[in-house]
């Protein structure tokens, strides 16, 4: 498979209290961890992604899709999806979904982030599925 093209792009993982974010620079260098967001409405929620998309120049949307351990759709993953589809399309941006499992866990490891509730366990997981993103793809153009 041949890697995603590089651009600023914003990687989400959307829990029902908060949204991890993670943002890359332009070339796919960087990853760097945002402050995550504390879910409000969704037209609050929209104003904060805005303000980020632009002061960023985010190009597209990478969320993950938590699937089940034999990759069905979960409740959360569809919850996912609804709310990611709704945001790309408000945003007008291009988003592909990418498989989440065990993300969260692999952020609580890595990061020494265990019982967080200040929202870095979100985000360090979105950074995790950003560079999965980085790696794999696939292409933003070819996703959705």
């Amino acid at each position: 498979m041949t890697p995603p093209k590089p651009r600023s792009v914003l990687s989400l993982d959307i829990g029902n209290k908060r949204i991890g974010i993670a943002g890359c620079d332009p070339l796919g260098i960087s990853i760097t961890q945002l402050p995550a967001i504390f879910r409000n409405s969704f037209e609050e929620d929209l104003i904060k992604f805005d303000k980020i998309c632009h002061n960023r120049s985010v190009k597209g949307l990478v969320i993950g899709n938590p699937l089940d351990i034999y990759g069905k759709e979960t409740n959360q993953s569809i919850r996912s999806k609804k709310y990611g589809i709704k945001l790309a399309t408000k945003l007008k941006l291009p988003v592909v979904f990418i498989n989440e499992q065990c993300t969260t866990l692999e952020a609580q490891e890595k990061f020494s982030l265990k019982n967080d509730k200040s929202g870095k366990i979100d985000s360090a997981a979105a950074a995790i599925l950003l560079q999965q993103w980085l790696i794999e793809g696939p292409n933003l153009d070819d996703s959705n």
